[in-house]
């Protein structure tokens, strides 16, 4: 493992290394997940081409979005620093036979390795659990090429997320584990401007990330107030 970053923390690599075992059930502890997964590979998909463009998925879990990704044409290259994880998604390839690059290592450690590398970047559902999110976005930009797309989704800090995305989805309705989220870790949309300014991107656009337990589905809205997505250019 190459991490050359203390930009984690080890309580919540430890929890979603727990959930390894049932990452791919989707009625499992990551069904909500599962349920943003298709929205999530359309935002990708319409803005930037992944037939063999190369993809890079910083936080990859057990490779839900990478195998979207990979299947979707792309060459993808996905990055976490939970064993486990990583264990169940190369596993998971090996069954499906959709082939994804995984690699046990920091995204700070793979930009000072091989800057401008990928064509798109993608960190979805991953900046609200790190101590340092503007450190993930500016490795994040040192891994782009010219004219590569950095694609981000995170949870908004105000009343309405801290509501359904804490309150409503782990205690009422229990699609996520109690504890997967800390309101003090929600990212406003203009702090995830600021930081992408400062790494030299471009925001593109911010859409909302519309979650339907009772469907247990989601959609791309234009509400921001509780999921949101964004994506930023590099000159």
């Amino acid at each position: 493992m190459n991490t050359s970053s203390s930009n984690f923390s080890q309580s919540e690599l430890d929890k979603f290394d727990e959930l390894a075992q049932r990452w791919w059930d989707p009625a499992g502890p990551q069904k909500a997940l599962h349920a943003l997964n298709p929205a999530r590979l359309g935002y990708v998909a319409q803005r930037t081409s992944l037939a063999d463009a190369a993809v890079l998925d910083v936080g990859c879990g057990a490779g839900l979005l990478s195998e979207a990704m990979a299947q979707a044409g792309a060459c993808v290259t996905a990055i976490d620093l939970a064993p486990n994880l990583l264990k169940v998604a190369r596993l998971h390839g090996l069954e499906t036979g959709i082939k994804v690059d995984y690699r046990e290592t920091s995204v700070e450690a793979l930009a000072d390795a091989s800057p401008a590398s990928f064509d798109a970047v993608t960190c979805m559902e991953m900046l609200e659990h790190v101590p340092d999110p503007a450190s993930i976005i500016e490795a994040c930009a040192r891994l782009l090429k010219p004219g590569g797309r950095l694609f981000v989704s995170t949870l908004n800090r105000t009343p309405a997320a801290f509501a359904l995305a804490i309150v409503g989805a782990e205690y009422i309705a229990r699609v996520l584990p109690k504890g997967t989220h800390q309101y003090r870790d929600f990212i406003k949309p203009s702090e995830l401007a600021a930081w992408l300014r400062t790494a030299g991107l471009v925001l593109e656009d911010v859409s909302g990330l519309m979650y339907e337990p009772w469907r247990n589905s989601a959609r791309v809205v234009s509400r921001t107030d509780i999921n949101y997505l964004a994506c930023a250019r590099k000159p």
